[in-house]
């Protein structure tokens, strides 16, 4: 999975191209689709009567977008970059393509049995 949740991305392809870096708020689809805060908005029209709108009218929401339509952000690039995954001796780590900088520890590596 190249974007979990709480990392920075930045959107390459569609109406929300080239906005600022945003938050993931959430990964669905085993990492096929993401919810970004603040990117692809859209109005849901509510009937009055409903719990979340008593009044009715348009809420405003997010819907997900393709994971394959944003990059990782990588703050010492200042972009949006390419990810991979190395080991080092105590951890598994994601890492900047670009400058080789670490993007965040994946989880503890496994101990020889």
């Amino acid at each position: 999975m190249r974007m979990r949740k709480g990392d920075m991305v930045v959107v390459v392809t569609g109406d929300d191209a080239g906005k600022t870096p945003r938050k993931v708020v959430r990964v669905l689809e085993g990492g096929e689709r993401i919810l970004v805060e603040g990117v692809n908005r859209v109005y849901k029209h509510v009937k009055r009567g409903h719990p979340s709108s008593p009044q009715g009218g348009r809420l405003s929401r997010e819907l997900p977008i393709a994971s394959s339509n944003a990059m990782v952000y990588c703050s010492t690039c200042n972009r949006g970059v390419r990810v991979g995954t190395r080991v080092t001796e105590t951890s598994r780590e994601r890492y900047c393509k670009k400058c080789k900088g670490s993007l965040g520890v994946i989880g503890r590596q496994k101990a020889d049995a």
